[in-house]
């Protein structure tokens, strides 16, 4: 209490002591007396009001489209628009599923698509006594997009190893682009596709 009294009768001297008129006293008092309400006032308008929520913006990712070619076996042939992470699957679901007599077991099914490629349903075919057997070989140049592993494994130089691998290349990448991507199979370099070149097609 004393140092409250204390506190008070200094400031009281220094109000006295000041070098100002009485006008000027009074017009800094109602200054300050200004400043000091409007400043008790900001802070009990900010605590008094809730802080406001960020507006959260959903930001919509669309997936790109790829145009892919649905051919063989399918009951709806044709060109279809699917989504850019579309599967095999997908894509022969769009043609209306595999016709009956399809053969899905030389196709992987849960490959991603690419743009622009066809899938080709083969079709299976079966003799009088109800076996399967492989399609007969036509003459001419082999599609390297369809073709068997037996019918590949005919062209000089191939083998049965290298017909399989370029079985598997095509289960796991897609159909070949062009007959230049053979040589992305292992075991067929410059001199070996220089050999089988003018046998194959796409």
């Amino acid at each position: 209490m004393e140092q409250l009294r204390d506190a008070f009768e200094s400031l009281r001297n220094w109000w006295f002591d000041l070098h100002y008129s009485q006008r000027q006293k009074r017009a800094l008092l109602i200054i300050g007396s200004l400043i000091l309400v409007l400043s008790v006032f900001i802070v009990a308008r900010g605590n008094s009001q809730p802080d406001e929520a960020m507006e959260v913006i959903p930001i919509t990712i669309t997936e790109p489209e790829i145009f892919v070619d649905v051919t063989g076996a399918v009951n709806k042939p044709g060109v279809y628009t699917l989504t850019g992470k579309s599967r095999v699957i997908d894509a022969i679901k769009a043609a209306g599923d595999s016709a009956p007599g399809a053969d899905l077991s030389t196709i992987n099914l849960a490959r991603v698509l690419n743009d622009g490629e066809q899938i080709y349903v083969d079709s299976t075919v079966v003799n009088r006594n109800g076996v399967r057997v492989s399609k007969a070989v036509r003459s001419g140049p082999i599609n390297i997009n369809r073709a068997t592993a037996r019918q590949l494994d005919a062209l000089d130089g191939v083998g049965p190893v290298i017909a399989q691998r370029i079985v598997d290349y095509r289960k796991i990448n897609g159909s070949f682009l062009t007959i230049d991507d053979l040589q992305k199979v292992s075991g067929i370099g410059a001199a070996k596709f220089a050999q089988i070149k003018a046998k194959v097609r796409i």
